[in-house]
């Protein structure tokens, strides 16, 4: 599913089948990398069929496409600066493909809103961070399972570094007004998200 939305993406602004495979199996070379536990291809299916759930609410769908391959390209957990390496080589991809100027800033713009996770004026910046976020609302043995995917990630640090940075974020999202800036999401996913988190810090007896 994913190969051939990307490849039906791509010959929309080439006609060279040679770098739309390569394009995708560079893709596939970050994202399946034995490494990534929980950034991986499912990553992206998962997010992708979120964001089909609201594509007629959505303006541009190319970018938020593009957007969607190729903003958790680079993870390195070890460094702070994965969004903008991803934002950079989407770019770098995106002008090769001759993109119009004004969709690749907003492609840049919607990968980079994926490091915080605040507010966008774009809206369409909204529904791509709200469904890479969806995960957090759903039933608690699939968010347990993303935790712990997300633990093996992070390996090389030892609890006594990974628990408390894992708290940080925890209560960075429970802290916020609203974890899900679209009503669409807001209201299917924000209860259930809260009190999944909040049930994390408890099972790791980390201190809400």
């Amino acid at each position: 599913m994913l190969k051939e939305t990307f490849t039906n993406l791509v010959k929309g602004y080439s006609d060279d089948l040679e770098q739309v495979d390569r394009l995708w199996e560079e893709l596939v070379s970050f994202y399946a990398d034995e490494h990534r536990y929980y950034h991986s291809l499912s990553h992206l299916e998962n997010v992708f069929l979120r964001l089909k759930e609201v594509r007629e609410l959505i303006s541009d769908w190319d970018v938020i496409l593009f957007s969607l391959f190729y903003h958790d390209v680079i993870y390195d957990v070890e460094k702070p600066d994965n969004e903008e390496q991803s934002a950079d080589l989407a770019e770098k991809r995106l002008l090769q493909l001759q993109v119009p100027v004004a969709r690749i800033q907003k492609c840049r713009e919607q990968i980079l809103a994926t490091k915080k996770h605040d507010f966008q004026s774009d809206r369409d910046a909204n529904y791509f961070t709200d469904a890479d976020l969806s995960i957090l609302g759903q039933d608690w043995e699939t968010y347990l399972a993303y935790a712990e995917n997300v633990r093996k990630e992070y390996a090389v640090f030892p609890d006594v570094v990974y628990n408390p940075g894992r708290a940080k974020v925890l209560k960075h999202f429970l802290e916020m007004d609203r974890i899900f800036k679209t009503d669409y999401f807001y209201d299917r996913l924000e209860k259930q998200a809260k009190e999944n988190m909040q049930r994390e810090l408890e099972l790791y007896r980390l201190p809400g």
